[in-house]
């Protein structure tokens, strides 16, 4: 995904001469060509992202698009107010995109996990959140962001990360697909965690059973239509899937959506980190198992269904 967003920001920089990319200290090798193309939109601004983010603030509210870029957690808990009193309330045209989300970074403990940016983004006004399962989603959200003007946060994952779409899926910022078809239970999930739930369903085939899989691609907006139409289909069990903290994320805003929208005959079930910090370090993959996030739990919790 690191890759697919530096070849991305380098597309959009040769199109558009108001495309700046600001860096806190990170990826420098790997905006290289970007900065063939930009030299002068680039700037690298430290381990001071508090006053990158208010750089940038000031960089969209005279008339650039800038994208910031750093690792999740310290591109917004560390920077938190200057995101809500500079980006958002001033609605600036600022995309905030953090790499290594979830539990990209496992290894390295609780000050590198990101499981509650999701919950903390969601709750600011004006912002858009999202959450992109490959490099195909990622790409066609950044374009929306860049051209619709609009304050977004995009959680990216690290690198190596499957393509889970096709390249005519409905993709973008407030626009879900279905990645795989089934019958009656319906796993919605949002970015690159959507892997262990492609493999728990290849094992779910072998039992006779059919799990319907779909990439939300942004926690909001949330795309309505499409959830309507998932509704409309008889899907009656759904299960969410994400890497973050249950709380506040994915999960929360479909229980959310279904009791607006007085949904009480399907049944929900959340799967996410415990509400904890994570002490027990090792591989993303083992602490996805230690965490039950992984496509064993998914596997165990559409069967008990």
């Amino acid at each position: 995904m690191r890759n697919t967003f530096a070849n991305a920001m380098t597309a959009l920089a040769k199109e558009r001469s108001d495309v700046c990319l600001l860096s806190g200290d990170i990826g420098n090798r790997m905006f290289d060509g970007y900065k063939k193309v930009a030299p002068s939109r680039f700037l690298n601004c430290g381990v001071a992202e508090a006053n990158m983010m208010s750089m940038a603030t000031g960089m969209a509210m005279s008339g650039l698009r800038p994208v910031v870029y750093t690792i999740t957690p310290f591109i917004t808990t560390r920077c938190l107010e200057q995101i809500r009193v500079g980006v958002a309330y001033h609605e600036a045209p600022v995309v905030i995109v953090g790499t290594g989300s979830g539990l990209s970074y496992s290894e390295l403990g609780a000050t590198h996990h990101s499981l509650e940016d999701i919950a903390v983004m969601r709750s600011i006004p004006n912002i858009q959140v999202c959450a992109p399962t490959d490099s195909l989603e990622l790409a066609a959200q950044l374009t929306d962001a860049i051209e619709n003007g609009r304050p977004t946060y995009i959680r990216i994952g690290k690198k190596g990360e499957a393509i889970l779409h096709k390249a005519g899926d409905n993709m973008g910022i407030g626009k879900a697909s279905l990645i795989r078809k089934g019958k009656k239970t319906l796993l919605l999930g949002i970015g690159p965690i959507i892997s262990e739930a492609i493999e728990a369903h290849d094992i779910l085939k072998t039992k006779g059973v059919d799990l319907a899989i779909a990439s939300m691609g942004s926690v909001k907006p949330l795309d309505d239509k499409f959830l309507l139409e998932m509704a409309n289909e008889k899907y009656e069990k759904w299960i969410t899937l994400e890497e973050h903290y249950r709380s506040g994320g994915l999960g929360t805003s479909i229980i959310e959506w279904l009791n607006e929208n007085n949904m009480e005959s399907i049944k929900l079930k959340r799967i996410g980190v415990r509400d904890k910090f994570i002490h027990k370090l090792g591989s993303q993959l083992y602490t996805r198992e230690i965490e039950s996030i992984n496509s064993k739990a998914i596997l165990n919790e559409v069967l008990s269904l």
